[in-house]
C-alpha cells in the first residue's frame, strides 16, 4: 500500500501538469498568436466586422471562459481518480 500511494500521487501530478501545460498553450494561442495575424485576418469579415477584430473581441473572450470551465471540470476528474477530490 505504501508503494501505491506515492505512485498514485505521482500520476496525479503528471496529469495535473499536463493539463496546466495544455491550458497555458491554448491561452497563449488565443492571447497572442491569433492577434499576431490580425492584419491578414482583417481582410475577411464576419457579421460586418473585420475578422481579426471579431476574434480579438468576441472569440478570445469566449475561449477564455470556456477554458476556465474546461480546466475546472478536467481537474475535478483528475482529483477524483487519484482519490484527492473533495
Amino acid at each position: 500500500m505504501s508503494q501505491e500511494l506515492p505512485e498514485n500521487l505521482k500520476r496525479h501530478w503528471e496529469r495535473t501538469r499536463s493539463l496546466t501545460i495544455f491550458v497555458l498553450l491554448v491561452w497563449f494561442i488565443f492571447s497572442f498568436v491569433v492577434h499576431w495575424f490580425a492584419a491578414s485576418l482583417n481582410e475577411m469579415s464576419f457579421m460586418g466586422f473585420p475578422l481579426g477584430y471579431y476574434f480579438a473581441v468576441q472569440g478570445s473572450l469566449a475561449i477564455f471562459v470556456i477554458l476556465i470551465f474546461f480546466q475546472n471540470w478536467k481537474q475535478d476528474q483528475i482529483d477524483d481518480e487519484a482519490g484527492v477530490g473533495e
